[in-house]
């Protein structure tokens, strides 16, 4: 069974003491400065961790306003191309606008120069008529009647012609 025996309580008791002792004295202090600096360790990295996250969140934030300020500028340059372009298309349009009025006018001067060419030439033709009807009652000899109806039919075929 179980006895107690008294100098083996002591001896235990005493051992246990020194090694208590001896190991405060030698590993204690090691133990705790390596607790104590691996504490700091962990510590100064949860603090770096803290700064680069903070560091993170105030670049993403950076980076959505110059995103912004990039969007913002291309709607500007987009607008602007926009303007330019109808810029364009307006003096382009107003141009052949203006160049078909040209033409037209020239046209206008050339059909106008072209008519009056004409009338002046039916003219001609007219005063060949009339000499050539006039030749024509003196050799006929006709009576005053008949070189009225004649002189009015001439006229009226003058009257006739091309209007101006």
């Amino acid at each position: 069974m179980l006895e107690i025996n008294p100098g083996l309580i002591l001896w235990t008791i005493l051992t246990f003491l020194v090694l208590m002792v001896v190991l405060r004295m030698l590993a204690w202090k090691p133990l705790l400065h390596a607790l104590t600096s691996r504490e700091e360790k962990i510590r100064v990295s949860l603090q770096q961790a803290e700064e680069a996250q903070k560091a993170a969140r105030e670049l993403l934030e950076e980076n959505k306003q110059q995103l912004a300020r990039a969007e913002e500028e291309s709607q500007k340059i987009i607008r602007e191309g926009r303007d330019l372009g109808e810029k364009l298309k307006s003096e382009i349009v107003d141009k052949a606008n203006s160049s078909a009025r040209q033409m037209v006018d020239q046209a206008k001067d050339e059909i106008r120069r072209e008519r009056e060419a004409a009338i002046i030439q039916l003219r001609g033709e007219v005063a060949d008529i009339a000499i050539l009807a006039a030749g024509k009652i003196l050799d006929e000899n006709l009576d005053t009647p008949k070189q009225r109806t004649l002189v009015d039919r001439v006229i009226k075929d003058i009257g006739k012609g091309p209007r101006a």
